[in-house]
């Protein structure tokens, strides 16, 4: 096939475009009730407050994120008078005003250029991170979940997950040990020093995971469940929103949104696959939602392949891709021994195939350059 000079000029060089770009939406037809203030790189504190105790005066939130370059104010309220985007612009250090007409502001890209990294003790999330969050579906036994946390960790993985308190789509099947499940997941904790990933479910068991958790989930179910995602965010610490059944990726930033809204930035982003027409696998794994969401939010995006594909032997090809396409992690269920796991046995790895697929994500990694 030959290619002419003019469709060899129009066509896009992907490796010539920087790795994650900021777009600017159409303003047409479009409310705005949030902007953010660029602040000159030289602003000081003073310039910087003088713009926050002005918001004040209009009865609107400003939440500052200080970059290595930049420093930006995220404007969030009812109602923006247009008068305040011209007043601002004339504030000594204020380098531009800019409106942001996605539903989500915090977790928008435009509100934060460069990536956000969350810290879990000692491992960062985001940026181009590698971190695998290994373990059973459900915390079964004390034998069971240290076994389980031994292996993956002599594998690689960097954090330990496993469920307490499970939800199930029948009341009749094993929906986990409660606070015992907590007790057990504490103990593998002190035994290989890998955080914890549990989820919680109700806003009044936040407090009580919260004592145990290092990383606190949000399940696909309970993606849009708006007083669990403000109780979690009032914690502070970590929290990985998994992305809902059927939900948008708007849908899904939204309900980030909450949790950041609260004041607590620490939200990692989880792709685990969405419910189509498609009946040969579990769900659909959506690798597109990977990429897109790092392209409209500067969050950290894991992706869960296990519940993604719900069946085991399609684990490893569909973490291996979710790593290329752009995700900072991956969080993946293993146990010892499948057959009799009391949930999600199809699609849980046995310690040796994680650990084969673990040798495969490291040569993947060092190809990609992470």
């Amino acid at each position: 096939m030959t290619i002419t000079i003019e469709q060899r000029s129009a066509q896009r060089l992907i490796v010539a475009q920087p790795p994650v770009a900021i777009e600017q939406p159409s303003t047409d037809h479009k409310e705005v009730n949030a902007m953010i203030v660029v602040m000159r790189s030289n602003a000081d504190e003073s310039q910087i407050n003088a713009v926050l105790e002005r918001l004040k005066e209009h009865s609107l939130r400003g939440h500052l994120s200080q970059g290595e370059e930049r420093t930006i104010i995220g404007v969030v309220g009812a109602a923006i008078p247009p008068i305040l985007r011209e007043e601002l612009e004339v504030f000594p250090g204020v380098q531009q005003t800019v409106p942001i007409t996605r539903p989500y502001k915090l977790t928008a890209r435009e509100f934060r250029p460069e990536d956000t990294i969350v810290m879990v003790g000692d491992v960062a999330v985001g940026a181009g991170s590698c971190v695998i969050m290994a373990g059973p579906c459900t915390v079964e036994s004390e034998e069971q979940i240290i076994t389980t946390a031994r292996s993956v960790r002599e594998a690689g993985a960097t954090m330990l997950r496993g469920g307490a308190f499970k939800p199930r789509s029948s009341p009749y099947t094993f929906r986990g040990m409660g606070e015992e499940g907590l007790r057990l997941l504490a103990l593998a904790r002190a035994e290989t020093g890998l955080p914890i990933v549990t989820e919680v479910m109700t806003p009044t068991d936040v407090d009580l995971v919260a004592r145990y958790a290092d990383v606190l989930q949000v399940g696909a179910r309970n993606m849009q469940n708006y007083q669990l995602l403000e109780e979690v965010g009032r914690t502070g610490k970590p929290v990985l929103l998994k992305r809902g059944l059927s939900a948008t990726i708007e849908e899904w930033l939204l309900s980030a949104e909450y949790v950041v809204a609260q004041g607590n930035p620490n939200v990692i982003l989880c792709e685990r696959g969405i419910r189509t027409f498609e009946t040969a696998t579990r769900n659909t794994m959506d690798l597109n939602a990977v990429a897109l969401a790092k392209r409209r939010s500067h969050l950290p995006v894991i992706a869960d392949p296990s519940h993604g594909t719900g069946k085991w032997y399609l684990v490893p090809p569909l973490a291996l891709a979710s790593l290329a396409a752009g995700a900072d992690g991956l969080i993946i269920e293993v146990h010892p021994d499948p057959d009799r796991a009391k949930s999600d046995g199809a699609q849980s790895l046995t310690p040796e195939n994680f650990a084969a697929l673990m040798s495969r994500l490291a040569a993947l990694a060092a190809a990609l350059g992470r």
